[in-house]
């Protein structure tokens, strides 16, 4: 269980495909140092599992179903993906509940800033890297199977970032950006057309599968009335 607050950003040292699934390397000299083999580690919002590691890199096992549902199927090598540790009991929950189960593919149609104030803020005590101050709008196209799980205002995971939807119209869902968030997220090298892993809330989920579930068993009752009522 994750909450969609990214912690670091790594860097994709290679990515190994085949008919039988895969396996990814990536380099983030900051959080190796506190992973161990068999834990597990959300990539660009996909949990997945350390298999091995180095000094700077750890590297992961990718399942066929992964690279089908997953944009670690076009990943290149040299590319900047999210990275957040699990959830611990007592840490602070600053976004919404995520597993790491990605749904589906999303694409980016708009990531455009909203604004700049002329100049930058301070420098983070702890990352040492200026944020620019300026604000992001993002637009993704969510495919027809997931519109039923997203809402304005709710929360979806788009690579791993808990998002809040700003408003929703069609299959577009916009999202503000702040500066922060577009800075320590990869965000910052995505353009429009590139693919994103989209994580429906836990919650919609749930109530979907309920309904569904409500919905079966109605009209099997009303199948089995209709036969008592034909003589069977």
């Amino acid at each position: 269980m994750f909450t969609g607050i990214i912690e670091h950003r790594g860097t994709v040292v290679s990515l190994e495909r085949n008919s039988g699934g895969g396996r990814i390397r990536v380099r983030a000299e900051d959080l190796v140092s506190t992973l161990s083999v068999s834990a597990s580690i959300a990539v660009n919002g996909c949990c997945l599992t350390v298999v091995e590691h180095t000094a700077t890199e750890f590297s992961a096992d990718l399942s066929p179903e992964t690279l089908r549902r997953t944009t670690f199927g076009q990943m290149s090598v040299g590319s900047r993906v999210n990275l957040e540790r699990p959830l611990t009991a007592g840490k602070e929950i600053g976004g919404h509940f995520v597993q790491g189960h990605v749904d589906g593919l999303g694409r980016i149609v708009r990531l455009e800033r909203e604004g700049a104030s002329g100049g930058f803020r301070r420098e983070q005590t702890e990352r040492k890297m200026p944020v620019e101050d300026v604000n992001w709008w993002l637009e993704i196209e969510i495919p027809s199977e997931l519109l039923g799980f997203v809402a304005e205002k709710g929360s979806v995971a788009i690579d791993g970032i808990s998002l809040t939807i700003a408003s929703l119209r069609g299959n577009i869902a916009s999202f503000a950006i702040i500066p922060y968030t577009y800075t320590y997220t990869n965000l910052s090298g995505l353009r429009a057309g590139d693919p994103v892993n989209l994580e429906a809330d836990i919650l919609a989920k749930y109530v979907e599968r309920l309904l569904e579930a409500r919905r079966t068993s109605a009209g099997s009752r009303l199948n089995l009335q209709q036969l008592v009522e034909e003589g069977f």
